[in-house]
């Protein structure tokens, strides 16, 4: 028997997450992280049940048959008591229901550190930890858990981190630089069993400069996430250090070491159920580090996609125990790509992604893969909102281009209930004079029609490039017309996401009228206004307007969209004409992407889509 790291007690917040400590331990003070001592000074009670400090308990006896844990940490300065704490299963979950497993106390020697070991039984936990309650002032330097295990029974393991970039240097090189640190750091296995491959389709990194033993920057094409991370599992695989797992991982992302040291330690130790599983991070949000967004989603035979969790806010222990409790395996589910961890013999098996560019390549490759997905408190990623980044080239015209060929490849959605979804949406866009974003779920519709070769031959960067033209501008609102924001009376909205919409408005965004057949005389002159996310959220001043003023979440940013009868005339003919043609051609084309599909995701196509071949 052996004993091997679980997790490491983060001690020092990170610089993104200022001013959440919650998110390490719940104390009264801010936590001071001294930097001489290398230790976080404590003068009073800290309790370290958090998201990214407790042990999740529930999940290393599910996933690993682990029910018996060793905490260790090292302490000096005044005495302390040292409580460690469960949380039972089924228990409300608040701190009056944590049951308390041992209890040590600690008197340092003066200027010297003292070293705490405590193993306990956590069955029937879903979280333990632990609470210090210094007497004077502590400061803690090191803590971690272990478990005691077969040496046999632990996986060989090895990592490639596959990161895909577009000139996100600001993000980029620093986490390079994190990961190389934190690799050469650490003295367990994943020391030798790591590597990060960044494949650099805007070719703007110094690939000489940034590579090393650990690192290795390859230039790319700008052929998008699927085509960048195509390239990272090609890499991988042909690399002779034999990896057994890639993670996927986007570029612009704040990501711990402790995440992937955690994802390892998992992988190394998963039970028979579990041995093949995938393990995929949590995104939070970067303007909201305490907001959960998601971690494993799910789609709907309508086409729809849905989160298996609700938002968490994981400063919360209430919500960092939920987080634990519910389960995500789910049929139809997938991982997104900001972090998600990909056997290597499923990638031999299930092939590479589809060459779709961006947008849906994680959703298809997850229902093709149809795999367990394992979750955990404290691994994941913090990545910009979705919200705030409307986009109709990739919301509206990638997406329904993309999601229709994985329906016709993978099957698991009915295609008719998708197509209803996207004639009403061209006429919801419409209604809001949104019309670029119209023409783009047409165009998408068309492109999927013109069929796997031309998907296969298709300029990815291009067609992003062009599409883009259609998109909402949005500038600062100090740069819209003063007369128009005066009119609508603009500069007082409130961010009516924030305050949600009532009833009358949930029913008033649900009917899909089309104000252009009013007459100019019913219409209303002084311009109304919304308000846009990711999806656009309805106003009820859009109501009879002929003029819009759209702005982003923030409110400072907003563009000015204006009835044109002759466009909407147009929109409308195009929908009429592409119903037809769907309905003529919709199963030929759904056999040939059927046909095609085995050459779409092969080695040999992505690597002359690539330019790989000798």
């Amino acid at each position: 028997m052996i004993e091997h790291k679980l997790s490491n007690v983060l001690l020092k917040p990170a610089e993104h997450l200022a001013g959440h400590d919650e998110l390490y331990a719940f104390c009264a003070s801010p936590l001071d992280y001294d930097e001489e001592a290398a230790a976080l000074r404590l003068a009073e009670p800290a309790d370290f049940m958090t998201f990214l400090n407790a042990c999740s308990a529930s999940k290393w006896a599910k996933y690993c048959d682990i029910t018996t844990v060793t905490l260790r940490l090292e302490l000096s300065g005044d005495a302390c008591e040292v409580i460690i704490k469960g949380m039972p299963e089924g228990a409300k979950a608040d701190s009056e229901n944590t049951i308390e497993l041992d209890r040590i106390t600690v008197e340092p020697e003066a200027g010297k550190v003292a070293s705490v070991c405590a193993t306990f039984d956590y069955s029937g936990m879903d979280l333990v930890a632990f609470e210090l309650l210094p007497s004077g002032t502590t400061l803690l330097h090191t803590g971690a858990y272990y478990a005691e295990v077969d040496e046999g029974r632990i996986h060989p393991v090895r990592i490639a981190l596959s990161t895909t970039t577009f000139k996100k240097e600001h993000y980029i090189v620093p986490n390079i630089e994190l990961m190389r640190d934190a690799i050469r750091s650490d003295d367990g296995p994943i020391h030798d069993a790591f590597h990060m491959f960044v494949v650099d389709n805007g070719s703007t990194l110094d690939a000489e400069a940034l590579s090393d033993d650990l690192v290795t920057v390859i230039p790319n094409a700008n052929v998008g996430g699927a085509g960048g991370f195509a390239r990272g599992m090609i890499a991988a695989m042909d690399s002779p250090a034999e990896f057994t797992h890639v993670i996927l991982m986007d570029d612009d992302v704040h990501v711990f070491p402790e995440s992937i040291k955690r994802t390892y330690n998992l992988l190394a130790l998963a039970n028979e159920k579990y041995a093949h599983a995938f393990v995929n991070g949590a995104m939070l949000s970067v303007e909201q580090p305490e907001r959960l967004f998601e971690d494993v989603s799910h789609v709907l035979r309508s086409g729809v996609y849905h989160k298996v969790k609700p938002d968490l806010f994981i400063d919360r222990l209430d919500q960092v125990v939920e987080n634990e409790r519910i389960d995500v395996e789910v049929e139809n589910a997938y991982g997104a790509w900001w972090f998600s961890c990909i056997p290597v013999a499923n990638i031999r098996e299930k092939g590479l992604p589809v060459p779709v560019f961006v947008r849906c390549d994680d959703v298809e490759y997850g229902l093709r893969s149809n795999p367990t997905y394992m979750t955990m408190n404290g691994i994941c990623v913090w990545h910009e909102s979705f919200e705030g980044r409307p986009r109709a080239s990739v919301d509206c015209y990638q997406y329904v281009r993309n999601f229709l060929v994985m329906a016709a490849c993978d099957g698991h959605v009915n295609t008719e209930l998708f197509m209803a979804r996207v004639w009403r949406n061209v006429l919801l866009r419409r209604r809001d004079l949104e019309y670029g974003a119209a023409e783009l779920l047409l165009q998408g519709v068309e492109d999927y029609l013109r069929g796997p070769q031309w998907l296969m031959e298709a300029d990815g960067s291009a067609l992003m490039r062009e599409n883009a033209k259609l998109n909402d501008k949005l500038v600062p609102l100090a740069e819209i017309d003063p007369e128009i924001l005066s009119e609508g009376n603009i500069r007082e909205v409130t961010l009516e996401k924030h305050h949600g919409l009532t009833l009358a408005g949930k029913l008033l965004k649900t009917i899909p009228y089309d104000k252009h057949l009013l007459p100019d005389a019913l219409l209303k002159k002084a311009p109304g206004h919304l308000m846009v996310s990711g999806p656009t959220l309805y106003s009820r001043d859009t109501l009879a307007r002929e003029t819009i003023v759209v702005l982003d979440i923030t409110g400072e940013k907003a563009c000015v969209r204006r009835m044109d009868r002759a466009r909407n005339a147009q929109i409308k003919q195009r929908v009429r004409e592409l119903k037809q043609r769907w309905q003529l051609e919709h199963e030929r084309v759904a056999a040939d992407y059927q046909a095609a599909f085995p050459t779409m995701i092969s080695q040999e196509f992505w690597r002359h889509y690539l330019g790989m071949e000798e």
